[in-house]
């Protein structure tokens, strides 16, 4: 596992977005983590379904672009753990696959992936989705801080 960081923030609050890259073949992986140069967030990298689920365990990522085919746990799986956790099941994933049958995309559906890029992946359209899924998220979580904040008003006053 490693980690890599850009130099500026797609965030809406000071925090800077962090992308995990799951792949276990090495050259898609750098050319992944070379594209999201582009994208102004901190990157890191597992190179399988396992590392991957440890990294999300410790630090919760804002994005995963996750690979499919893989030695000892399928993107699919990853997948599916990470949406049924009610603790990381707000994280977007993004299936990166070869696989590109229409079965495919709606298993990967099925397990609750946001988006679907099919390799060889275009360098604009990964950057494209990139940011517009962690502009998503951010909005999402700023949502949710204000409805929290909103109940937490609503408590105080119906408790005088």
């Amino acid at each position: 596992m490693t980690n890599e960081s850009a130099d500026n923030s797609v965030s809406t609050d000071d925090s800077v977005s962090t992308v995990l890259v799951v792949d276990d073949n090495e050259q898609n992986l750098e050319l992944l983590l070379a594209y999201l140069e582009d994208v102004d967030c901190d990157t890191a990298s597992a190179n399988d379904g396992p590392e991957a689920l440890e990294y999300i365990g410790q630090n919760p990522p804002d994005l995963i672009l996750l690979d499919i085919m893989m030695p000892r746990m399928s993107g699919f799986e990853v997948c599916r753990i990470v949406k049924s956790d009610p603790k990381t099941a707000h994280i977007p994933i993004i299936m990166v696959t070869a696989l590109s049958e229409l079965g495919d995309i709606e298993r990967a559906i099925k397990f609750g992936t946001d988006d679907f890029l099919s390799k060889p992946v275009n360098k604009w359209e990964l950057v494209t989705r990139v940011r517009t899924m962690l502009k998503l998220k951010h909005l999402t979580d700023e949502l949710e801080r204000t409805l929290a904040y909103l109940s937490e008003i609503e408590s105080q006053i119906e408790s005088r």
